[in-house]
């Protein structure tokens, strides 16, 4: 979270994380360190290890199926085919959990209706245009998680998921 300043990060379970505050909440950030399809096996012991129930949890992670630079929060759900949270629902044994997902959109197909291969266009560089709209994607996908950890998940929804209602 951009807003939350200097933090010191601690590494445990292959990804690092940090303690901070939030208003009057503790909030707990982190991030694997492992490949993308294996977050599970750092996120689930970590909240194992600090007793943080599923509930209480809120994933960032990018979504093919939603346009570049929208943001839509879900309290839980399946994987949508995301290896990630594939891993997460398997390691923490539940679906329980919230999720910013924030929209790439797919790979532009060409005359021939083909496109980049999905894993190398999730790996691929933003273009410059993206670049220039990451700013505003990062403050808003802040705004989210302020929503999320200060009104709830139920809050965050309703205000996020507004499609052009979210700005900062």
């Amino acid at each position: 979270m951009q807003s939350l300043g200097p933090v010191t990060w601690q590494e445990k379970y292959s990804g690092r994380f940090c303690r901070c505050r939030l208003d009057s909440n503790t909030v707990l950030c982190a991030e694997p360190l492992t490949y993308m399809n294996r977050s599970g096996r750092f996120v689930a012991p970590l909240a194992r290890y600090f007793k943080i129930p599923t509930e209480n949890i809120i994933v960032l992670h990018d979504d093919l199926d939603l346009d570049f630079g929208r943001i839509k929060v879900v309290a839980r759900g399946g994987s949508g085919g995301h290896n990630g949270i594939r891993s997460l629902i398997a390691e923490l044994g539940s679906s329980d959990f919230a999720r910013v997902k924030i929209g790439i959109g797919r790979p532009k197909k060409n005359e021939q209706g083909q496109g980049m291969p999905v894993d190398r266009f999730v790996l691929s560089p933003f273009t410059q245009t993206e670049q220039d709209q990451l700013e505003d994607i990062f403050a808003r996908t802040d705004l989210a998680l302020k929503l999320f950890v200060t009104e709830g998940i139920s809050a965050c929804m309703n205000l996020v998921n507004r499609r052009h209602s979210l700005s900062v």
